[in-house]
């Protein structure tokens, strides 16, 4: 069932520094020194599936694996100059950072996990259940994002806005209440940016979220380990429906399925959901190529409002801004080609939390005038509420990161 809440006025986003609160359980880590060389936090714990992989400290010797595993057919030559560029790009990107130990070693060691976990993906695809938990034995997935995610975040102007809304949160989620975040979508690298963001705040809200996760991020074979180390309910987007036509059926069974999955884990309470009703990235507008929210889908919105309605336990539906399309800023068309061209920055990032959606109160408004209750004019105006204080956000958390003044 959701939860009423009146409708506060809006007032200026107040953000808090990550210098403030730093998030990356990795960067917790005290660093070695080594006579003069200063290893990364990062490293910490880093381990491999192939044995091969542990030598790797240099883009020298990370060549010389990925060219073995080559020529011993466990790794398609075709993949050789896309990660050549993947490689140049991440090293440039991770020696550009200030941190203590951000060197080609890190670079390296961290592109060859990539590549390890990507390879095994070819030998032992994995195939993803329409609720699927986190792995972290006998390979911990999540850490291994983290530490991928981490090495490109500029800590030093990355915020996180309205840090009591998001203690307000956590206090419902503590109390058996659901939460769904409507938010925006940028970047691969969304989740490893959320978890950072809040782990040291609020560690279970980083670990224990379900994204709502569409085709790519389970199928394309660079997405699929980092996906492995996130707790997903898998649907396959209205985009992506109709690509292969005789795995229609079999695609609108797994989305039932998981619709029973949601519904089943909002009656038990105290879950956490993060869905994207854009149904994909957003891209840059415009001449200028600005990049902003893209419009919200109403059906996306309804969707989550009619499974916290039925729920057994009390829900809100959260608005939230993210911005870090920066650090893995994604094709500026939609492709529904797999196997993209990844690009990557260090940069800062930032989510903020908008006030909660008062559901009764923009149906009564949509509603006005109308008999009986026009549900298609609800849902719009629903999708549309959701948008406009997610764009607001935004805008404010944009200003935050690229000025210090603006953070209150």
């Amino acid at each position: 069932m959701l939860a009423s809440h009146k409708m506060r006025a809006s007032r200026p986003a107040a953000f808090q520094s990550s210098k403030t609160a730093r998030a990356a359980a990795p960067r917790g880590a005290s660093v070695r020194v080594r006579s003069t060389v200063v290893e990364s936090p990062l490293l910490k714990g880093i381990n491999y599936i192939n044995p091969a992989w542990n030598a790797v400290d240099s883009e020298a010797k990370f060549f010389e694996v990925l060219t073995a595993e080559i020529a011993a057919g466990r790794c398609p030559k075709q993949l050789l100059p896309a990660w050549q560029d993947f490689f140049n790009n991440y090293k440039k990107a991770v020696t550009s950072s200030p941190e203590p130990g951000a060197d080609e070693k890190l670079a390296a060691k961290v592109q060859a996990s990539i590549a390890d976990t990507v390879l095994d993906q070819f030998a032992r695809p994995y195939t993803f259940p329409s609720l699927h938990q986190r792995i972290q034995e006998p390979y911990n997935y999540y850490e291994f994002g983290q530490r991928y995610v981490g090495s490109l975040i500029d800590y030093r102007d990355s915020v996180l806005g309205h840090p009591e809304r998001w203690a307000q949160v956590a206090a419902q989620l503590a109390a058996g209440e659901n939460v769904v975040l409507l938010a925006n979508h940028q970047t691969e690298a969304d989740p490893g940016v959320f978890a950072h963001m809040l782990v040291n705040s609020h560690p279970n809200m980083a670990t224990d979220v379900i994204y709502v996760a569409g085709d790519r991020v389970v199928t394309d074979p660079l997405c699929k380990p980092f996906s492995m180390g996130r707790n997903l309910f898998c649907v396959h987007s209205k985009k992506h429906l109709d690509d292969v036509p005789e795995l229609k059926a079999a695609k609108m069974e797994t989305n039932r399925k998981t619709l029973v999955a949601m519904q089943r884990r909002l009656n038990e309470g105290g879950a956490l959901i993060w869905i994207a009703p854009s149904g994909g990235r957003d891209r840059p507008k415009g001449e200028e190529r600005k990049w902003s929210p893209d419009p919200f889908d109403p059906a996306a919105v309804e969707l989550m409002r009619n499974l916290v309605s039925r729920a057994k336990r009390p829900g809100h539906l959260y608005p939230m801004a993210m911005y870090s399309w920066p650090i893995m800023p994604p094709p500026v068309t939609v492709d529904k080609a797999l196997g993209e061209r990844r690009i990557t920055n260090f940069s800062p990032v930032g989510i903020s939390l908008c006030q909660p959606l008062d559901v009764a109160a923009i149906n009564d408004t949509a509603s006005r005038g109308t008999e009986p209750e026009d549900k298609v004019k609800q849902q719009v105006a629903l999708a549309k509420a959701a948008q406009e204080a997610v764009m607001a956000e935004y805008e404010a958390l944009e200003a935050a990161i690229k000025d210090p003044a603006k953070r209150g």
